[in-house]
């Protein structure tokens, strides 16, 4: 009767070590993914959100001053009232 028992004992460890063996090989696959992942976008020309951002407020004001401007520039054009 011991001798089913361990080999049940054996089939466990062995599918616990399979399956720690199979998260190791997963973890070490993510590294490597993230790393070359990191790689190349490190290498393309992109550019931060917080960059984008701030640039994209101040050509929204910088419009709403033209606008301002241009405003103010037909007003001085235009023929003066009677």
């Amino acid at each position: 009767m011991s001798q089913p028992n361990r080999i049940f004992d054996e089939l466990g460890k062995l599918m616990n070590n399979a399956a720690g063996l199979a998260d190791g090989v997963r973890r070490e696959v993510e590294t490597v993914v993230n790393a070359q992942l990191e790689r190349l976008v490190g290498e393309m020309d992109l550019v931060k959100r917080e960059d984008y951002d701030a640039l994209r407020e101040l050509v929204q004001a910088q419009g709403q001053e033209l606008k301002a401007l241009k405003a103010e520039l037909d007003a001085l054009k235009s023929p003066p009232s009677a």
